[in-house]
């Protein structure tokens, strides 16, 4: 088959895919007219303050028509099309730098120019590391299947979820005198501040601002220096300790009674104190090892040492610090969580972790917990990439990371399972990789097994949290997903695989 006529019929896929798509949170549809520009340049910076997605511009909406008479394309107004392209580069600020658009040629099966060959215009956001608005016309996210202009206060709350501003970086009224403590001098002594004051030395390195006449430490310099940063820290609303719980089984039981195997453990301190106080008593815990609850058999956790410190690390470097709660580790039998407080910051999503590695939404602390005598972290941006590739040279399930946007309080979660992987998952996975999505008859093809035990091996995976079901599949044709594949990407990942279009 000719390069043309392959691009033609990747083409025709999409568009069959999209003619039977509602519009949805990361899904627009509209026709090309003069109106439409405001209107589309709202989608985009709603589309990158948001998840990300596409606006796809020739086709109308679902409701008003169906089937392939939806397909007017962009020739209803090309002239339209010319200015919104000229205003994509010239009317966000910032600049939104994650827009690709492709043409896809089509025939037209409505409008005035139909039956004729023409293109629809398919625009592909990518969620954005910053905050965007259009020039003049304000800032706006997905709502559903529309937008909604965001106010002054949701910029500012959106600015902090993305990292863009840091709690850690703003002065806290808690005096100098708290900070002058042992741990401060083995900084001090290791970064080389040898003149000057504390204050001036704080000011120096930017852990201090100084208001009316009033040297006011930041609250990175409360968190690297006390004694007991989440104590002082409270009148702030702000948490800052680690709990670590051990848990009898596999899941916390609700109720009077709580599984819990032993007490829970409060680790309280300065940062560098925090790390290495946790991955000590973690290390510790399982040295011993768990008795299976119900057996009498104990089990060996298998996590490298490398991994679990790596995951305290990022809780504690990258955790919102404006939110009134704590870091918690569980322990369970089959695997450990490390919950931290505030979502991924940045473009980085649960789906996209594996590559695009951490983004540092501290960089007070992270800068500056480099620079202690034996620091617990290089500052790199590596450590979650060395995570995956350590799971996997120890023939363990890669890390699995989670977001909670329901809860009270935001999170992340990573989740590392102490369970050799078969052979087959890793056929599994990059057949996931290659199409999005996976189905029973995949399995019995790749793990040569029959029908029953693909099922049994699917249903392990979506208990472990590994899989989850794609939405508005019937039983027949059920197919399963990463969890944030089919929880917050939807058609965005279907149509993010069709990557060989052609763009203009």
């Amino acid at each position: 088959m000719a390069v043309d006529e392959k691009l033609s019929a990747r083409a025709s896929a999409i568009l069959n895919v999209l003619i039977a798509q509602r519009e949805g949170h990361d899904l627009e549809f509209k026709r090309v007219s003069g109106k439409m520009v405001g209107k589309a340049l709202e989608t985009v910076c709603a589309l990158a303050n948001s998840a990300g997605g596409f606006l796809v511009l020739g086709i109308a909406d679902l409701k008003d028509f169906q089937g392939n008479a939806r397909i007017f394309g962009q020739e209803e107004n090309p002239e339209a099309v010319d200015e919104l392209e000229r205003k994509l580069r010239t009317e966000f600020q910032p600049p939104i730098e994650a827009i690709r658009l492709r043409r896809l040629p089509t025939s037209l099966h409505n409008g005035p120019c139909k039956g004729q060959a023409g293109h629809v215009i398919l625009l592909q956001v990518a969620r954005s590391d910053r905050v965007h608005s259009i020039v003049n016309s304000g800032t706006f996210t997905r709502l559903g299947a529309s937008n909604r202009q965001m106010s002054a206060s949701e910029v500012t709350e959106l600015s902090y979820q993305r990292g863009v501003r840091s709690a850690t970086s703003e002065p806290v009224a808690i005096s100098l005198e708290r900070l002058q403590t042992d741990t401060w001098k083995r900084f001090v002594a290791a970064r080389g501040l040898r003149t000057g004051t504390p204050a001036e030395q704080l000011l120096r390195i930017g852990l201090a601002v100084e208001i009316e006449g009033i040297v006011r430490p930041t609250r990175a310099a409360v968190l690297l220096f006390a004694d007991e940063p989440g104590s002082l820290l409270a009148a702030h609303d702000t948490r800052a300790d680690v709990r670590l719980m051990v848990y009898d089984g596999k899941a916390v039981v609700p109720g009077a009674t709580p599984n819990l195997r032993k007490q829970p453990k409060t680790i309280r301190g300065p940062l560098v104190t925090q790390i290495d106080t946790t991955v000590s008593v973690l290390l510790d815990e399982l040295a011993h090892g768990l008795t299976l609850s119900g057996s009498g058999f104990k089990t060996v956790h298998l996590y490298p040492e490398r991994v679990i410190k790596e995951a305290i690390v990022n809780a504690v470097i990258h955790r919102d610090y404006r939110l009134n709660r704590d870091i918690f580790v569980r322990v369970f039998d089959d695997r450990i969580e490390v919950e931290s407080p505030g979502l991924l910051p940045g473009s980085i999503t649960p789906a996209n972790i594996a590559k695009a590695g951490s983004k540092s939404r501290n960089a007070l602390i992270a800068s500056n917990l480099r620079e202690f005598p034996l620091a617990p972290n290089i500052d790199a941006g590596e450590g979650v990439k060395m995570m995956f590739a350590e799971m996997a040279s120890a023939k363990l399930y890669p890390p699995q990371y989670r977001q909670s946007t329901e809860a009270a309080v935001e999170s992340v979660t990573v989740t590392l399972l102490n369970l050799h992987r078969p052979s087959a998952w890793d056929e599994v996975s990059n057949w996931i990789d290659l199409h999005g999505s996976i189905a029973n008859a995949d399995v019995v093809r790749i793990a040569k097994v029959d029908t029953l035990k693909a099922s049994k091996m699917l249903g392990a995976w979506r208990e472990q949290g590994l899989l989850e079901a794609l939405p508005g599949r019937g039983k027949r044709n059920m197919a399963y997903g990463r969890p944030a594949q089919s929880g917050e990407q939807g058609l965005l990942s279907e149509l993010a695989d069709n990557n060989a279009i052609s763009g203009n």
